[in-house]
């Protein structure tokens, strides 16, 4: 086991010169001293703490227009996972990948546009300035799995980790070389499902989990969790009971780090995500599942239990979407946003309804995220439905659209800085339902980069921040999200004195 390091907060600079330089948590230790000046493109420890951000953007900043777009090359045109970000090249040839290179947008593209199981894809590396294809990983894998990326053999470089169509594991060099696979088997139904990373027993080797199965970090299966996984997943962990150790959370159930139950509902699976949505300290989980919104608390006790708030009746699709959790209008409390097939909604704690907004998405199991593009203390609220990209304001009216085409899978929009120019940028894929096909990927910037910078990563459909450092490290001992930033599938805010918004609670 590795020697126990203290978990401090880090700042990754580009020069003095770079606008919006980024930070995140690191247990290093490494950081330079006073007299010591820091390397600029290493992540480097700052004890100070996280700070409030000091950027606003000027007045008129939000002017949406498409930086770039990408088809995949013929017969691999569409995507229908959520694309990752991360360094994974020397684009700056000083012999070392780092936070000065531009980071990469991560895409796994096939040929069918159904979504249907068992289809195959192929894994990209897009450019993040222009999106230039980079590489095409040779091996072919599961199109419809959303992959997950961190390092996992402590070379500095983050692994993408995915499964086959037949649901073996299968880690990937930045060079697309095999690190391990065909290996372990995902034990249910992989289809539709996401992959997360972390280290669970703070043993400083991650754990890999696909829906119920717990992977160590060469692929091999540790244990599988004794209760069902939902149809489509995309499990989570969290130290929910204090202990110091991760819970493995399905939404429904939640299992110990070393696979002993923890607590069981009994409800159907579903979506899990894991945030403060009280007014105690402790952490909540909120199951999104076919019969709709429900709240335990971190014992498993539950607050409500099939709200359908939207009078959207249950079947299908419908509830069994993943949710995103912010403090959206800057009150300090966060809230929660999500579709239920005709509605995007926000919802306050309780699950009554802040506001909804009609969208046409009857036909998958989209996420969505937000961001506070302007640095005004109010976030944006972003969702792709079958036709059109949405970024939403403060009242839920669109202040922003473009089109996309989409089945509406397990892909959502993501937000980070993929360029390195201090400015956040918007992802988002594409495949088609019917008609003709929008790009494979789009991405939408400000026109004169004028939004704050967003972390420079986002590394899998999990997304909460503290899982990852910017570097695609994953902490030997994560920091509670829900005592730091109390967001879930939305990205940071960072400057110069680290991650800064939303404020630490």
């Amino acid at each position: 086991m590795r020697a126990l390091a203290s978990l401090v907060l880090v700042i990754a600079a580009c020069g003095p010169s770079h606008r919006g330089n980024g930070g995140d948590d690191d247990d290093t230790g490494d950081g330079g001293t006073d007299a010591e000046p820091p390397n600029l493109c290493k992540v480097q420890s700052d004890e100070s703490g996280i700070g409030m951000c000091d950027q606003v953007a000027p007045p008129g900043s939000f002017e949406p227009e498409l930086q770039w777009a990408w088809n995949g090359p013929p017969g691999e045109t569409y995507s229908i996972v959520t694309p990752l970000v991360a360094n994974l090249t020397d684009d700056n040839n000083d012999g070392v990948i780092d936070l000065c290179d531009s980071p990469e947008v991560v895409v796994v593209a096939g040929g069918a546009s159904g979504g249907q199981p068992g289809q195959a894809g192929h894994i990209f590396l897009l450019d993040g300035k222009t999106g230039t294809m980079e590489l095409r990983f040779p091996t072919i894998v599961d199109n419809t799995v959303t992959p997950a990326l961190g390092d996992l053999d402590h070379d500095g470089v983050p692994e993408i980790v995915t499964v086959d169509q037949a649901g073996r594991l299968y880690a990937f060099s930045n060079t697309g070389a095999v690190k391990f696979g065909p290996a372990g088997m995902w034990a249910g139904d992989h289809y539709s499902g996401a992959i997360a990373l972390a280290d669970m027993d703070h043993d400083g080797e991650v754990e890999i989990i696909g829906g119920n199965t717990v992977f160590d970090h060469t692929g091999a299966v540790k244990w599988t969790a004794n209760a069902p996984q939902a149809t489509w997943n995309a499990s989570t962990v969290a130290d929910l009971d204090g202990d110091g150790f991760q819970e493995l959370v399905l939404g429904a159930a939640a299992f110990h780090y070393d696979g002993t139950l923890y607590w069981n509902t009994n409800l159907a699976g579903g979506y899990p995500q894991v945030a403060n949505l009280d007014d105690d300290p402790e952490p909540e989980v909120l199951l999104t599942n076919t019969s709709g919104l429900s709240l335990m608390n971190h014992d498993g006790t539950i607050k409500f239990q099939d709200l359908r708030p939207t009078g959207v009746a249950a079947g299908g699709t419908t509830w069994i979407r993943p949710a995103t959790i912010h403090d959206f209008d800057g009150d300090g409390k966060a809230e929660f946003a999500m579709s239920s097939s005709s509605f995007y909604t926000l919802y306050n704690q309780n699950g009554t309804i802040k506001w909804s907004t009609p969208v046409s998405d009857s036909s998958g199991i989209a996420a969505g995220t937000a961001f506070d593009f302007l640095g005004d203390g109010t976030a944006e609220a972003m969702y792709a439905d079958e036709q059109f990209l949405f970024v939403f304001g403060p009242t839920g009216a669109p202040l922003f659209s473009m089109p996309r085409t989409s089945g509406t899978l397990s892909e959502y929009p993501v937000v980070a800085d993929i360029d390195n120019d201090g400015s956040a940028e918007i992802v988002v894929v594409s495949n088609t339902l019917s008609g003709t096909p929008s790009p494979t990927v789009q991405v939408i910037r400000d026109k004169m980069d004028r939004w704050i910078q967003a972390r420079r990563i986002w590394n899998q459909h999990t997304y909460h921040v503290t899982n990852v450092r910017e570097d695609g490290t994953i902490p030997q001992y994560e920091q509670k999200s829900w005592q730091r930033l109390n967001t879930f599938r939305t990205n940071a805010q960072i400057s110069g004195s680290g991650v800064c918004q939303p404020p630490i609670l």
